[in-house]
């Protein structure tokens, strides 16, 4: 099996106070291929100035994580199945949320994908299916608690 990693880097501040709880919380994300992502924890968790607005939260990654996963074994079958798909916008949305445990969690998670398709659109029966296959064969949708949805969104079809 594969193994993946991201190197994490987060540095305090020359004079910068800690323990009193007033340090920035910005850091970044380095992975493999020089990409390098500006993070933060949440503003909604941790507020301003301490929390970097424009920067990426575990939270938000994790929500693209998903939809990601989930677009790219929808590409997949619908390639297989000859159906030609010209642009996958998702506006995924995650909610935050107490678990069976009483423990703060990413509790549900929809993925609101619109597709639009080359040529003559498939059946809302056959885009569901697509959808179901995609959301079982999803590695990140089958590592998680999380109670992923899909609303599926008309897109339309794109002439040639």
């Amino acid at each position: 099996m594969a193994s993946y990693g991201a190197t994490i880097i987060w540095q305090r501040a020359a004079g910068e106070a800690f323990i009193d709880r007033r340090y920035s919380r910005a850091h970044e994300w380095r992975f493999d291929g020089g990409v390098v992502v500006a993070a933060s924890s949440s503003p909604h968790i941790v507020p301003l100035p301490y929390s970097a607005q424009a920067a990426v939260d575990p939270e938000e990654a994790f929500v693209a994580a998903l939809s990601s996963c989930h677009m790219l074994f929808f590409l997949h079958h619908a390639c297989a199945g000859g159906l030609c798909v010209e642009r996958y916008v998702d506006q995924a949305e995650g909610v935050m949320g107490k678990n069976f445990s009483g423990r703060l969690a990413m509790t549900a998670v929809t993925l609101k994908p619109a597709v639009t398709w080359s040529g003559e659109a498939p059946s809302m029966a056959q885009i569901d299916e697509l959808h179901a296959r995609a959301h079982a064969d999803c590695f990140i949708a089958n590592s998680v608690l999380t109670d992923v949805r899909i609303e599926t969104r008309s897109a339309g079809v794109q002439g040639f």
